[in-house]
C-alpha cells in the first residue's frame, strides 16, 4: 500500500516531537527526528558558538533519508524546510505556538539570550511559514496552533483524517 511522506516543520518549541511520536504510533507511519538523526550520524558540517549548537550538513542529511523517502509513509520533523526536495512530501504541517506559551519553552530548554530572542522572533515574523510556502505547493502547506494539550490531539486527529483521505484517493 501506498502511504504519504508528511513533513512537521516549525520554530524550536512549537510541538513538532510530541506530534510527530505521538501521530506516529496512532498512523504506523515511521517517525524521524531529523536532529536526532543528524546526531545519530554526526552529520554536522561545524558548530555555530554563537547559538551553541551543531551546524547540520543538509546535504548529507538528504543523501540519508533518501532511500526511505522513495519507500514513503514517513513523518519528518525538523525546524527548518528549505533543503528537503519537494518530490519528498505530499503535505507540510507548519506548527505554531503564541510567542508567550514559546518563550516559557524555549526557556525551560536553557535556551541563552539571543537564541532565544531569535527564535521569539522567528515566530513573530512567521519565518518557518514563508519558508515552507516558498519551497512547496501552496496547496500542501497547512498551518497548525500548537499552544495546550487539546491542539496536539486535535492536530493528530486532523492530520489522521487527512492520511486516511489520502490513502483512499491514491489506491491503484
Amino acid at each position: 500500500m501506498l502511504l504519504p511522506n508528511i513533513l512537521l516543520t516549525g520554530t524550536p518549541g512549537v510541538g513538532k516531537t510530541m506530534l510527530g511520536k505521538g501521530l506516529a504510533s496512532r498512523s504506523g507511519l515511521k517517525y524521524i527526528n531529523v536532529g536526532d538523526l543528524a546526531r545519530e550520524g554526526q552529520l554536522y558540517d561545524g558548530y555555530d558558538e554563537e547559538y551553541e549548537c551543531p551546524i547540520l550538513d543538509e546535504d548529507r542529511v538528504v543523501d540519508e533519508l533518501e532511500s526511505q523517502m522513495s519507500e514513503g509513509g514517513v513523518i519528518v520533523d525538523y525546524n527548518g524546510c528549505d533543503f528537503f526536495p519537494e518530490r519528498w512530501f505530499h503535505t507540510v504541517f507548519v506548527l505554531q505556538a503564541d510567542n508567550s506559551v514559546l518563550y516559557k519553552r524555549l526557556e525551560t530548554r536553557g535556551y541563552n539570550e539571543k537564541k532565544l530572542k531569535d527564535n521569539i522572533q522567528c515566530e513573530i515574523f512567521q519565518i518557518l511559514y514563508e519558508e515552507a510556502l516558498a519551497s512547496y505547493k501552496e496547496e500542501i502547506v497547512h498551518q497548525l496552533p500548537s499552544n495546550k494539550p487539546e491542539d496536539l490531539e486535535d492536530n493528530i486527529n486532523q492530520i489522521l483524517k487527512w492520511i486516511k483521505q489520502w490513502i483512499k484517493d491514491h489506491r491503484s
